[in-house]
């Protein structure tokens, strides 16, 4: 009686699974409403090689392997357009796997990993490293549009394993000109800027994004503001919203290292510039690109109140910004 109970329910088993289809949907596929018809979404926040960071044991990093704070990825942004159901990144972080199978829930039920073009800033590990999960040991892409700055172009052309992902077309190189604006849709628009910033194997760049209702200004990499060529207090007053390199709150946040060697504008010093700056200007500063050092990182520490008592904001993963 035993065995035939058991080859009932193994029977019983094989039915229930075979009948059960593929919905299309994955469990995790719960899409925020309403959403807006061209919106961005925030899928990495902190410097180039995440949070925890590689070999690091200070607080800052044990705090997520005791469990008191979660992953944080390295800074990316997906741009989507609901309208035509496309979707594109800026920056090809080695994050790259999670990040693009979180941004699937907000293009539809059907899986498209493939994205309709990635912007990169600059050839440093955070930002263009995830382009090798494209080629033929991993997604095996075919022509994924990817924009570059001239030397960063040049560069990925003439060295390996870039170079294979142009050879192979899993990419396709378009090179981007500064402050020339490249249509995307009907309505949205990309125009690359250069910035400074140590620039060993390419050029920098920040972008612009702007839709027929608003304009995001994403400067995620850049050596102080007075290196600039630009006024940044204009180029604020300008947009809607920046996304602003906030990669260091302040200046000894790396110990037994001249930081002058990392000469981005910290934190403290932006939001000195601009203290006099009316509310409404300063509200439009988000900041972005935490290193793992960086209390801005935490869920909550004094310096993020300290942000926002101040009259500015910091991006946070998962974050929906409309177009």
């Amino acid at each position: 009686m035993l065995v035939r109970l058991q080859i009932f329910l193994s029977v019983l088993l094989l039915i229930t699974v075979c009948s059960c289809k593929p919905s299309g949907k994955r469990a995790d596929d719960k899409l925020p409403a309403p959403l807006p018809s061209a919106f961005l979404v925030v899928l990495g926040i902190a410097q180039d090689a995440g949070y925890p960071q590689i070999g690091c044991e200070k607080d800052c990093c044990k705090s997520y392997w005791e469990g008191k704070e979660s992953r944080k990825y390295s800074t990316c942004l997906a741009l989507v357009d609901k309208t035509s159901n496309r979707y594109w990144i800026f920056e090809a972080t080695p994050d790259i796997t999670p990040q693009l199978h979180e941004v699937q829930k907000y293009v539809g039920n059907v899986a498209n990993y493939t994205p309709n073009g990635i912007f990169i800033t600059h050839a440093h590990i955070g930002h263009y490293a995830g382009l090798m999960f494209l080629g033929r040991e991993a997604m095996g892409a075919k022509n994924i549009p990817v924009y570059a700055m001239p030397r960063l172009d040049t560069f990925l052309r003439s060295n390996g394993p870039w170079s294979q992902l142009v050879a192979l077309q899993n990419i396709d190189l378009i090179k981007m000109t500064p402050d020339s604006s490249m249509k995307l849709s009907d309505n949205i628009t990309v125009t690359p800027i250069k910035v400074p910033h140590r620039d060993e194997y390419s050029e920098t760049a920040g972008f612009e994004i702007q839709s027929g209702k608003k304009k995001v200004l994403f400067i995620p990499d850049i050596d102080k503001w007075n290196k600039w060529e630009r006024d940044i207090a204009e180029k604020v007053s300008s947009v809607d919203l920046a996304l602003l390199d906030g990669t260091f709150y302040k200046d000894g946040e790396i110990k037994g290292r001249s930081m002058s060697e990392i000469p981005h504008p910290f934190v403290e010093e932006t939001m000195q510039l601009f203290s006099s700056s009316p509310n409404a200007v300063k509200q439009k500063i988000k900041f972005i690109h935490f290193n793992h050092t960086n209390p801005l990182l935490k869920a909550q520490s004094p310096e993020k109140d300290k942000v926002k008592a101040n009259g500015f904001s910091v991006a946070f993963q998962g974050e929906i910004i409309e177009l």
